[in-house]
């Protein structure tokens, strides 16, 4: 049979065909393989997990041990407010670890910020006979330690959380933003922001919580009342009350006190409850006296200074002041 016979060429050319489909297939298995069931791959899925807030999908891809703390911010909207500021996401070339180990690290920005985190998978196995089968290394969730002020509740990534006696620790997943703060109509901290984004991160944030400017004014209004009260009583030593006025002299005109300084309210945190400063002021006395070895008939006109404390007990819907005086 001649060398240039059609059935050569047409064998030749099936041959070649063959040739550049196993060629085909070897280099669409190679790039499904890396692309696809790589181990990047399992890494786009899992931040794509937190994104969408669906803390089961993304506990089950990273294969991750839950630490004995609060799970609040696993799941649903507290999880995607951890997950929005994370934007620019770069996959980096795994590097071996090690058997059948690779470390792949991640870059990103978290409000603008540049971070790195990396994760650590293995390869299980293939699928299909083809195809990597990769998991991420079993290791604990970090922890976000929060604590606040004379409280028992706070609020998390949007979400309410207990915080039995002050204090709580809640498992979170990496990277992520976990804002807190705590407000209510009589005590508020300003919000605190902490960044995790390795998973041997502890990180703690506090809250500072302090009185409101709402508190203190209803609080001044309670001590106010009291003061003006006693101001009503038109003897030199109102009972009850934190000023009075002694002489030697006979008092003859009418008794009349003024408030002409009001305390200032300071409240401070102390032992688990809320104290208030000492309190201070002046009040004003206007009255007539006749001098005993004279008999003459004076104005009378003088001003006292004043301090006592009080006890301070507040709900989220009530308070009251007991003034505390003593002579």
């Amino acid at each position: 049979m001649q060398a240039n016979s059609p059935l050569i060429r047409v064998l030749t050319a099936w041959l070649l065909a063959l040739l550049l489909a196993v060629a085909v297939g070897a280099l669409t298995i190679f790039l499904v393989n890396s692309r696809v069931f790589g181990p990047e791959q399992q890494i786009r899925n899992y931040f794509q997990a937190l994104k969408d807030g669906s803390g089961e999908e993304a506990l089950g891809i990273l294969n991750a041990r839950v630490p004995d703390a609060d799970p609040s911010m696993l799941d649903g909207a507290a999880l995607k407010a951890a997950a929005a500021p994370i934007d620019n996401l770069d996959v980096g070339e795994p590097q071996s670890s090690g058997g059948q180990r690779v470390t792949v690290p991640v870059t990103y920005t978290l409000d603008g910020e540049e971070l790195t985190s990396s994760y650590t998978l293995e390869n299980v196995g293939t699928r299909w006979l083809f195809f990597d089968t990769w998991e991420f290394v079993p290791t604990p969730l970090p922890t976000v330690q929060l604590s606040v002020i004379n409280q028992n509740t706070a609020t998390l990534n949007g979400t309410p959380v207990a915080m039995p006696g002050g204090e709580n620790s809640f498992a979170v997943f990496y990277p992520g933003k976990y804002e807190s703060h705590y407000t209510s109509q009589y005590f508020a901290a300003p919000a605190q922001t902490t960044v995790v984004n390795t998973r041997q991160d502890k990180a703690r944030a506090s809250l500072s919580t302090h009185a409101t400017d709402k508190l203190r004014k209803d609080v001044g209004q309670q001590v106010k009342n009291f003061l003006d009260e006693c101001a009503l009583q038109k003897v030199l030593q109102p009972t009850g009350c934190p000023f009075y006025f002694n002489t030697e002299n006979r008092i003859v005109g009418n008794i009349k006190w003024n408030i002409t300084e009001y305390p200032e309210i300071v409240i401070e945190p102390n032992n688990g409850r809320w104290i208030m400063r000492p309190l201070s002021g002046a009040a004003l006395l206007t009255t007539t006296q006749q001098d005993l070895f004279t008999g003459q008939i004076i104005p009378l006109e003088v001003e006292s200074h004043f301090s006592f404390t009080a006890r301070l007990d507040v709900t989220d819907s009530n308070i009251t002041v007991t003034p505390v005086v003593e002579y």
